[in-house]
């Protein structure tokens, strides 16, 4: 199965903007998670669809890499795919590149779990086969 990445363009403001006069480093960190939420309601899991399954996605842990610098005005691409998926868990992956040259990568691991109980519950494989090109 090939995964299907999930683009979106972002362009970095003032407000992304650290002391170092780049972009700070947690927001890298947020773009990758709204990516990630857009990318599933792209495919038809908004936060009612999982309210409905009852499931929702937590993090386990994140990784990010920094390879160069952006800067106000930069005109970003964020990609974003999952990468591998478990009984219980996925693994996500991102770039994040200005003018193809990679700026960050990273890995998200997330951990399917029941909303009323917060423990870790089987990703329905027609979730899993959403995300897929078959």
């Amino acid at each position: 199965m090939k995964p299907q990445i999930f683009k979106e363009k972002v362009r970095v403001n003032k407000n992304d903007i650290d002391f170092n006069g780049h972009v700070n480093n947690l927001k890298y960190l947020e773009w990758m998670i709204n990516a990630a939420v857009k990318h599933s309601e792209s495919l038809g899991f908004t936060p009612d669809t999982y309210k409905k399954m009852g499931s929702t996605w937590f993090v386990k842990s994140h990784h990010i890499e920094y390879k160069h610098p952006a800067f106000l005005g930069d005109e970003l691409i964020i990609k974003t795919w999952i990468d591998e998926v478990g009984k219980i868990t996925s693994k996500r992956k991102y770039e994040i590149y200005k003018n193809d040259i990679l700026l960050a990568y990273g890995e998200t691991e997330w951990v399917f779990v029941d909303i009323k109980t917060h423990r870790p519950k089987k990703i329905p494989k027609d979730l899993i086969e959403k995300y897929f090109v078959l």
